[in-house]
C-alpha cells in the first residue's frame, strides 16, 4: 500500500534529456521528493511501487502510431497521479490527443519559470483535492454500509417479531379446528420447498412463507357452527365458508409488510381454469404464490389422516395432482412439485407432527434441507 502523505509531496519526471532533468530538479528538489527516469519500463516500474502525486512526461515517449500507449499504461498503473505533458513546437498534435485522453496540462518548452511553477503547483493542488474527495467518498460509502447493516438488522428483528406473533395467532386459530394439527407448519415448509425448486427470490419466499402461514386467517370471521360442523355443509353454509379468503384479505390489507402475503391469502382457492373463488381468476392472473400454495395445500390435505378417512399415499396424491394439472392447478407448479424428492416432503411432514417444536425460522429449516439435498447430489 502506498504512503499517501509521502505521495502528496512526490514528483516523477520522465525525460531522456539530462538538461531538462537537471532544470526541473533544481526547481523542485527543495519542496518535493523528485525522481526521474529516462525509459518507459523504468518509469512504469517506479509507478508500480510508489504513487507519485504528479508525473511530468516528455511527449517523445508518446507515439502517434501507438495511440498514446504510454499514457494509457501510466493511468492504468497509477490512476491517481496527475499527468503533465512536456513538449515543444512539434508536440501540438500529440498534446491535443493527450488532453482528450485525460492529461491535466501541457507545458510547451522552453517555458517561463513562473509558468512551470504555477502549472506544477496546480497539479499538486488537484491531486490533494482528488485524494480528499476520494477519502470523503470512501468515508461516506463506509458510513452508508454501516447504516445499511444496522437497518437490515433492525428489519430482521422486526420481521422476526412479526413471525413470532403471527405463529402464535395461527396456532390459536388452529385450536378451533383440531383436525389440522401441524397443518400450518406443513403448508409453510412445503410451499417454501417448492418455492426453492422454482428459484424464487428472497422477497417472494418471504411473501410465500407468510401467506402460507396465514392462508386461513379469514376463518376468524366464520362461525364455529360452520367451521366445526361434523357433517357436510349445506349451500348457505358453504357460501359463508367461501368468504374466508376475503375476510383474510381485509384483515391484512392495511399492513404494508404483508401486502404480498395478502394476495396469497385472498387467492389461494382460485383455480387455473377459472372455476375457483372468490373472484374466479384464471391462469397467470392468479398470484404465483397462491398457485404454489394451492398445490401443496391440496397435497397435504390428501396425505393427512382425518377422523373419517385415512390419508392417501404420496404416489396416490401425486397422481391426483397430475390429473388436476391444467384445470385446478398450474401445470408448471405441478411439474416442479414432481422434481422435489419424496424424501423431502416426508422430512418436513415428520417435523410438523412433533409435539414440541423448537422456535426457529421456517426459511432456515427449508434452506438447510435444500442445501443438504444439494450436497448429497453433488457427492453422489
Amino acid at each position: 500500500m502506498f504512503d499517501v502523505i509521502e505521495a502528496e509531496k512526490s514528483l516523477l519526471l520522465i525525460d531522456k534529456i539530462p538538461e531538462t532533468v537537471n532544470f526541473f530538479s533544481n526547481i523542485f528538489n527543495s519542496r518535493y521528493t523528485c525522481d526521474s527516469t529516462d525509459s518507459v519500463e523504468a518509469s512504469l516500474s517506479l509507478l508500480r511501487h510508489h504513487e507519485y502525486a504528479v508525473v511530468l512526461c516528455n511527449a517523445d515517449f508518446f507515439s502517434l502510431n501507438k495511440d498514446l500507449e504510454m499514457l494509457r499504461r501510466i493511468k492504468t498503473i497509477s490512476p491517481n497521479s496527475i499527468l503533465i505533458l512536456l513538449g515543444d513546437e512539434n508536440s501540438a498534435e500529440i498534446a491535443v490527443r493527450a488532453f482528450r485522453a485525460g492529461i491535466f496540462d501541457y507545458l510547451r518548452l522552453p517555458a517561463e519559470f513562473d509558468e512551470i511553477e504555477a502549472t506544477v503547483a496546480r497539479a499538486f493542488e488537484h491531486y490533494e483535492l482528488k485524494k480528499l474527495k476520494d477519502s470523503y467518498q470512501f468515508h461516506l460509502e463506509n458510513l452508508a454500509a454501516e447504516r445499511a447493516t444496522e437497518i437490515d438488522k433492525a428489519l430482521e428483528e422486526i420481521e422476526s417479531s412479526y413471525r413470532i406473533t403471527l405463529k402464535a395467532l395461527v396456532q390459536a386459530l388452529e385450536t378451533r379446528d383440531f383436525e389440522t394439527h401441524g397443518h400450518s407448519e406443513r403448508v409453510v415448509t412445503f410451499s417454501l420447498r417448492l418455492g426453492h425448486e422454482l428459484g424464487l427470490e428472497k422477497d417472494s419466499l418471504r411473501d410465500l412463507e407468510l401467506g402460507a402461514l396465514m392462508h386461513d386467517i379469514g376463518k376468524i370471521g366464520v362461525p364455529d357452527a360452520i367451521l366445526r360442523k361434523p357433517a357436510r355443509l349445506n349451500d348457505e353454509e358453504w357460501e359463508k365458508m367461501k368468504l374466508h379468503p376475503l375476510h383474510g384479505q381485509k384483515i391484512l390489507r392495511n399492513i404494508r409488510f404483508l401486502e404480498g402475503a395478502a394476495k396469497i391469502v385472498c387467492q389461494h382457492h382460485e383455480q387455473w381454469d377459472g372455476s375457483g373463488y372468490p373472484y374466479g381468476l384464471r391462469g397467470e392472473t392468479i398470484d404465483l404464490g397462491a398457485r404454489i400454495f394451492a398445490v401443496v395445500d391440496a397435497f397435504d390435505a390428501m396425505v393427512s389422516d382425518r377422523v373419517y378417512r385415512k390419508g392417501r399415499s404420496y404416489f396416490a396424491a401425486l397422481e391426483e395432482l397430475e390429473r388436476c394439472s391444467g384445470t385446478q392447478f398450474d401445470p408448471m407448479i405441478v411439474e416442479a412439485f414432481k422434481q422435489v424428492p419424496q424424501e423431502d416432503w416426508e422430512v418436513l411432514r415428520e417435523r410438523s407432527l412433533k409435539d414440541k417444536q423448537e422456535v426457529s425460522s421456517f426459511q432456515v429449516v427449508v434452506a438447510e434441507l435444500v442445501y443438504a439435498r444439494q450436497q448429497y447430489e453433488t457427492v453422489h
